[in-house]
């Protein structure tokens, strides 16, 4: 078990990181960086057939309007796209489409993962577009307040509307040319939100941890987490949430009585006296369980077996109290032991300065554009707060989102504060004072009080986690939290089926990845069953163009 964890947390130390303050956005990068690094020792050792297909990859830029809905706005934008032609069968053979989430695409979304896979046996064109103000698809005027007004999922699939004509023209597709859209996390809903209002542009999408319903109070996140740690399934136990509430409490109790031994213990920059900074280094912390929960066996962290272990390794002769807190800083120091940096920084006047960076490099950061979506569109935070957060608010004019992102291939990475008011949440009170959406007026202008209604008018426009969408298939994981935002029951409607793949013992967005020896049945079986659904609409639809 030392081993395993040993030989995880080395891979990290090939990573770099970006800036401090958002562990899970870290987590999340690491997560990429190492699919990327994995991609391409692959594509190296491996050339699929003697093809070469790297050099089948193109990168190419359409340009876009700013506003597709106001036609006296002639302003555009340039949208990255890649495409990969090594496995196409001309003319007449499918089109997947991988769709970009809130984070920039890479040659490698054409290269790798299960979607290749299934494209290279079925003979698909592959393609992977750039999700407009990410990555390098950014306004040429920066991420001004003003000029977020054009970010949008509507937008978006606009988008792709218009990038499926591009390349239809491009390539000399026609009708019987049957399209297929991908995505996790965030672009799995748009991959399910294309389908549903393009049904005639895309005949299937596969929408992997696709969070498809918007929510204002996201709590339950923290909830599954917990359960996920008592998920004996996984290596979690009772015993390991115990733990971990235990540490967290104990955390809290010896921050109000000597903040610098605290400082000292977790090797943060500052020593938390501010109420802001001491909630900071408390959602960091968090985020370390969060982000070994969300990305469970995917190489990247230490698996929910391992951070048990830790979580639950009595080893000293000492008060209960007094030892949980020791664990926690033990599973600080294994975290931070793979981080280049050489402290932890906890101020939030820094987070929220970064927040506010306007330049267009800022773009391959994403936490203000998304942070964006989420006060436009989506929510995915908590409402509940206790009641001195609002003096709180009067006296601090600004307060911390923390982003649980994936994939973006795996992305999603979204801005959730969860609360601990449920017997399983495994964190500190203290993280129930803060609330992403206190940032929406300070960042953007945005009233708080408009949110419920913003969020009401998504989940009219898309559905929610009701829409009566045929041929989308869902892709969930047992141990993922954002399952709890999307469809993980299957529906006959009209007599077609909202069709669903429920992996009970994997986590975010593991069905995106290719195979591994090391993988659970489980997902094994999950890729073969999405394969099935696939193969079975290509099937179909040229059944229907005869």
């Amino acid at each position: 078990m030392l081993f395993s964890l040993v030989r995880c947390l080395i891979l990290l130390l090939l990573l770099t990181l970006t800036d401090a303050g958002r562990t899970l956005m870290k987590i999340k990068e690491r997560v990429r960086n190492l699919q990327l690094q994995k991609a391409k020792q692959l594509l190296l050792t491996h050339p699929a057939s003697g093809r070469q297909p790297l050099r089948h990859v193109k990168e190419g830029r359409i340009h876009q309007q700013l506003d597709h809905f106001n036609r006296k706005n002639v302003s555009t934008f340039p949208q990255k796209f890649f495409v990969n032609e090594a496995h196409w069968q001309r003319p007449d053979g499918p089109v997947f489409l991988f769709i970009g989430g809130e984070g920039p695409i890479y040659e490698f979304d054409v290269l790798a993962g299960h979607h290749v896979d299934m494209a290279e046996k079925n003979g698909a064109l592959l393609l992977a577009l750039e999700h407009r103000f990410y990555g390098d698809s950014i306004n040429p005027d920066g991420l001004k307040t003003e000029n977020l007004a054009d970010l949008s999922s509507q937008q978006a699939l606009a988008d792709l509307a218009i990038f499926h004509q591009y390349i239809s023209q491009s390539f000399n597709l026609s009708h019987r040319n049957t399209w297929i859209s991908f995505g996790g996390s965030y672009s799995g809903a748009l991959s399910a939100w294309f389908r549903g209002k393009f049904p005639h542009l895309v005949y299937g999408a596969v929408a992997s941890s696709a969070p498809v319903m918007a929510k204002l109070d996201f709590s339950a996140y923290s909830d599954s987490v917990g359960l996920s740690l008592m998920n004996e399934a996984v290596g979690g136990s009772e015993k390991c949430l115990a733990g971990v509430r235990e540490a967290f409490a104990a955390a809290e109790a010896l921050m109000s009585r000597n903040a610098s031994r605290v400082a000292r213990d977790f090797g943060c920059c500052q020593i938390p006296r501010d109420l802001d900074d001491q909630i900071e280094l408390m959602q960091n912390l968090a985020d370390i369980i969060m982000g070994t929960v969300q990305y469970n066996e995917e190489g990247v962290l230490m698996s929910i077996d391992e951070i048990c272990t830790v979580m639950t390794n009595k080893s000293e002769a000492c008060e209960e109290e007094v030892e949980a807190y020791n664990r926690l800083v033990k599973l600080s120091q294994i975290y931070h032991s793979t981080s280049e940096e050489p402290c932890l920084d906890i101020s939030h006047e820094k987070t929220v300065k970064n927040l506010m960076d306007t330049s267009i490099h800022s773009g391959r950061r994403a936490e203000r554009q998304w942070t964006y979506q989420t006060c436009t569109e989506f929510g995915f935070c908590t409402t509940h707060t206790h009641t001195h957060t609002h003096t709180r608010i009067q006296q601090h004019v600004h307060s911390q989102p923390s982003f649980c992102l994936c994939p973006d291939t795996l992305s999603l990475s979204v801005c959730v504060d969860q609360t601990c008011e449920d017997a399983t949440c495994p964190f500190s009170g203290m993280v129930t004072l803060q609330s992403q959406n206190e940032l929406c007026p300070i960042l953007f202008g945005i009233s708080q009080h408009s949110l419920p209604g913003r969020i009401a008018f998504t989940n009219t426009y898309y559905g929610g986690d009701n829409a009566h969408t045929h041929r989308v298939l869902y892709v969930n994981g047992g141990v993922d939290p954002w399952r709890k935002l999307s469809v993980v029951q299957d529906r006959t409607e009209e007599g077609d089926e909202a069709q669903t793949i429920f992996i009970k013992d994997t986590a975010h967005c593991a069905d995106m990845m290719s195979g591994r020896v090391t993988d659970r049945c489980s997902l094994k079986k999950a890729r073969q069953e999405i394969e099935k659904h696939v193969v079975s609409w290509l099937k179909k639809a040229a059944q229907e163009k005869v």
